[in-house]
Formats: structure tokens, sequence, C-alpha cells
């Protein structure tokens, strides 16, 4: 455990930590001295889940639960989702959401055409999340175009930028936070309203994996000091 980080209290949420992404940010946030806990809509799922990535950490590190006793114990939520359960999801924890940060990853694919960009009604996944949830809850957008791929790899940092959107400065600032202790460089990009083009860029990096046969394409801004 990172000791600049051993003295965070944050508990961080996850709802749908089951899925490769989420599992993924998850350990790496958990042995970077956060508390962690994994939602899904079934908490047998949610616990079976969490034993087998402490099994695989080697430690008593992230606890499973339904995604509305998830979104009740954290300070800040992280919803993982595919765009189908966005929605369903984001409604059912609203409640429990009151005054914290929601860090949405969501990419609203539109199967099986996953390689084309979609914009969807609300022209963001990001921005429906806001719409859903109201103004006492902050959404940040981030972490779309990370490759569960690279995260599971727990001794290696993860070789790609993350651009972090939202109307907040200072929660953009935490979140910034959080990519660094998942192992990767979080790049302030500006307004909620910008998740569009983040978003857009998941199909393209998808396309892309499979026409050079590569796993895990990823961006990097040049140009910015660390």
């Amino acid at each position: 455990m990172a000791e600049e980080n051993s003295q965070i209290l944050v508990t961080v949420g996850i709802l749908g930590g089951t899925g490769k992404e989420g599992a993924g940010l998850a350990m790496r946030w958990a042995l970077n001295g956060y508390r962690v806990v994994i939602g899904s809509r079934s908490e047998e799922k949610a616990t079976t889940r969490a034993a087998e990535m402490n099994e695989q950490l080697g430690g008593d590190y992230i606890t499973g639960m339904g995604n509305e006793d998830c979104a009740k114990e954290a300070n800040l939520v992280v919803l993982s989702v595919p765009y189908g359960a966005h929605k369903p999801t984001l409604e059912s924890v609203k409640p429990y959401c009151e005054g914290k940060i929601v860090v949405d990853l969501t990419v609203p694919l539109q199967p099986p055409e996953i390689m084309s960009v979609n914009l969807p009604e609300g022209n963001s996944a990001a921005l429906e999340a806001q719409e859903i949830l109201g103004d006492g809850i902050i959404v940040v957008a981030a972490f779309q175009n990370v490759s569960s791929v690279k995260l599971k790899k727990l001794d290696q940092p993860v070789d790609c930028d993350v651009l972090v959107c939202g109307d907040d400065v200072d929660s953009k600032q935490e979140v910034i936070q959080l990519v660094k202790a998942a192992g990767m460089r979080g790049i302030d990009a500006g307004v909620l309203k910008n998740a569009v083009a983040v978003e857009a860029l998941t199909p393209v990096l998808l396309y892309i994996n499979r026409t050079y046969k590569v796993k895990g394409a990823g961006i990097r801004i040049t140009g910015v000091e660390d």
C-alpha cells in the first residue's frame, strides 16, 4: 500500500464493480489506500466477486454489496455499467448519492455496431446521468478510454491518459487523484459537455484495436508536463 495514500478515508463504491473495468479499478484503488466496495444488482454476485479479488490481492481489501447498499456506503460513487443498465441503475441509487460525486465511466455503445460512434438522446451518457441525478449530485466523466486488459495488470502502470470532464473544478481534481491512484495520468478536459467527445473516442479505439490487431489501445495527450 502506497504510504502517501495510507491515510485516505474515502470509501469508493463501484456500481457494476463485478465487471472487467470496474474490478480492475477496484483492485488498483484498494492497493493504494482507498476503502473499496463493489456493487451489483445481485448482492451474492458482488460478495462472491469481492472474495475472488481479495484472494488475488492476498488480503481483505474489498467488500461486495447490492448496488443500493454500495451507494449508501460510499463517499464517492463510480458507475461502471453497460449503457443498457445506465438509466435504471442511476434511478435506483439516486436517493443515496445526494451530495456526492458520481464518476461515470459509461460509453453509449450500440451493439452490434460498437466500433461506430453512437450519440444517445441526451448527447452523452454523462450528461444523461447529470439530468437523472439532478443538481444535488456532481457527475464527473472519466475512464471511458481505458482498457480492462491493462487495468488487470496490477503491477504495471497503465500506458494512457484519462480525460476528466465535469462542471465542478474541485470534484474534477478529486477524480484526477483517483486516476493517479489507479496508475494513470488524469487530464482536466473541461466541462461535462465535453464528455460527448470523450465517450465518442471509445468506438474509435475499438476500431483501432481490431484494425491493428492490438489489445487496449489508449490515448496520450502530448505537450502537457506531468
